[in-house]
């Protein structure tokens, strides 16, 4: 399982890790899945993990642990996140060598035939 965290995709988690309370409950890491819905089928999600949950697969990303569920990592494997800034939109973008096409929110996206009928975007 391999999931690629840019340098700047990993100093944001980080720092967001470091700001979630006081040390005893502090978050763990972040959870990366994906779920129905999205204009194209699946679309991304971004938890915070303070118990990981049996199964789970871990990652560790410069100084920040990341979780994927095992239903999650076969369409997560090889992904790269990085963190965008812009004049109209900020935030985490996923590259995404599974998708075979995307929503032009790009929030979500679509692998081979087996994706679930999709909801516009919002």
């Amino acid at each position: 399982m391999t999931i690629i965290l840019t340098e700047v995709a990993e100093l944001r988690l980080r720092t967001f890790l470091q700001a979630t309370g006081k040390s005893e409950n502090l978050a763990q890491g972040i959870r990366i899945s994906v779920e129905d819905g999205g204009c194209s089928g699946y679309q991304y999600a971004l938890n915070l993990v303070y118990v990981p949950k049996p199964g789970d697969l871990q990652v560790q990303q410069g100084r920040v642990s990341v979780y994927v569920d095992p239903d999650s990592a076969p369409l997560l494997d090889g992904v790269v996140v990085d963190y965008v800034e812009g004049l109209t939109q900020s935030g985490f973008k996923f590259t995404n060598p599974n998708a075979t096409d995307t929503c032009g929110c790009g929030q979500s996206f679509r692998t081979g035939d087996c994706t679930p009928t999709g909801v516009p975007c919002s």
